[in-house]
């Protein structure tokens, strides 16, 4: 898409009140920091931990001094009136609403289809995926039923809902180990940066690791244990969406927790992975056969695992938010396929703008008018 001589007017979300908080303040950050002043116009808009919209004062600390000088603090009800634009035409603040949203809200209340809807109603432009496809992405559940259909490979997988489950625990934990044997994992099925997530190796870890996984989710997966390799695979594009190269996550703790994540100096990547080209090939293949199974856009991150048995490669989940901080995976492989940073941050505002205009394009279904019984509808 060809500059434009005067500036995008883009709106950065982020904050929330999901446990991926801290993680959504250091990928707005990153991003804020990667855009070009002279070609875009950026406004701050925060959401706190309590789920209400940031005044100014907290956005600016929140983002700290230098970057608080690169952006137009959008705080309370400028925050507001950025956000619901479409609705009230920018009336209450002088400030101009944005064109185009990039939702850096990473987890629930943001990355789950919550603010793509409110977006889509005020017919506002945003970076990644659409509703369906956010919702979908962050309930594994459904994900997984979705990949299911698909026939794509995927670890087998229990559900339980948390209502009762503590008095059901022990039958739970039965079936478990007749199904599945030790270890298994045991998730919160909406959430991400595998907060809440937990590997047992034993009966005696079970019953504390399951019911802390359901402190963050009214359902939670148990998954069956595999002695495997992290791979993931980043996918960028609308319609024809493409595939990067293949990395490798060599945690630092046992398995990708959020403690190898984010805080662990021992956790690596190698990028690409040292992997057969047929087996990077396949792992490409099915990245985009996932994108297209929940019909995402805009941007995903695909996780897999390599049976280091087997040499089997299972798809583990999608990720339609992932990370922009300076440690995450989907900018550094997109940076080792020769898009850097900040030219991957202008791609996605304008496959944004790109999918908001062809929508614009597709005709409005005609709505008939509702007739009282036994009126003449001739």
């Amino acid at each position: 898409m060809p500059r434009r001589k005067d500036k995008i007017r883009i709106g950065i979300l982020f904050g929330g009140k999901s446990g991926e908080h801290e993680v959504s303040i250091s990928s707005a950050a990153s991003v804020i920091a990667a855009l070009d002043p002279d070609e875009y116009r950026i406004a701050a808009i925060a959401i706190t931990r309590s789920g209400r919209l940031a005044t100014a004062a907290e956005v600016r600390c929140m983002l700290g001094p230098e970057l608080s000088g690169l952006v137009e603090v959008c705080g309370g009800a400028d925050g507001l009136t950025a956000l619901i634009a479409g609705f009230c035409g920018g009336a209450g603040s002088e400030k101009p609403a944005p064109e185009v949203i990039f939702p850096l809200l990473h987890g629930p209340y943001g990355e789950d289809g919550t603010i793509q809807g409110l977006l889509e109603m005020a017919g506002i432009p945003y970076v990644g995926c659409g509703v369906l496809a956010s919702a979908v992405g962050m309930d594994k559940v459904i994900m997984k039923r979705l990949f299911e259909q698909a026939s794509l490979p995927i670890v087998p997988y229990h559900v339980e809902r948390i209502h009762g489950l503590k008095g059901r625990i022990r039958s739970v934990r039965e079936k478990i180990e007749a199904d599945f044997g030790y270890p298994f994992f045991s998730k919160p099925a909406n959430l991400g940066s595998s907060v809440g997530v937990h590997k047992i190796h034993g009966a005696g870890e079970f019953e504390r690791a399951v019911l802390s996984s359901a402190r963050f989710d009214r359902k939670i997966i148990i998954e069956k244990g595999i002695d495997a390799r992290e791979l993931e695979c980043a996918v960028l594009g609308n319609d024809n969406a493409e595939a990067s190269i293949v990395g490798e996550i060599i945690p630092g703790c046992e398995f990708y927790d959020y403690e190898a994540k984010y805080r662990n100096p021992d956790s690596r990547v190698r990028i690409p992975a040292p992997i057969s080209t047929a087996q990077a090939e396949e792992v490409r293949r099915l990245a985009l056969r996932a994108y297209e199974a929940i019909d995402g856009s805009g941007l995903a991150r695909v996780d897999f695992f390599l049976d280091r048995k087997d040499g089997k490669i299972w798809l583990n989940e999608i990720n339609t938010m992932p990370g922009f901080t300076p440690i995450s995976m989907y900018p550094k492989l997109w940076d080792a396929c020769g898009v850097p940073f900040g030219a991957l941050v202008r791609r996605l505002i304008d496959l944004g703008l790109e999918r908001q205009k062809e929508r614009a394009t597709l005709a409005a279904a005609p709505v008939e008018p509702v007739m009282a019984d036994g009126a003449d509808k001739t």
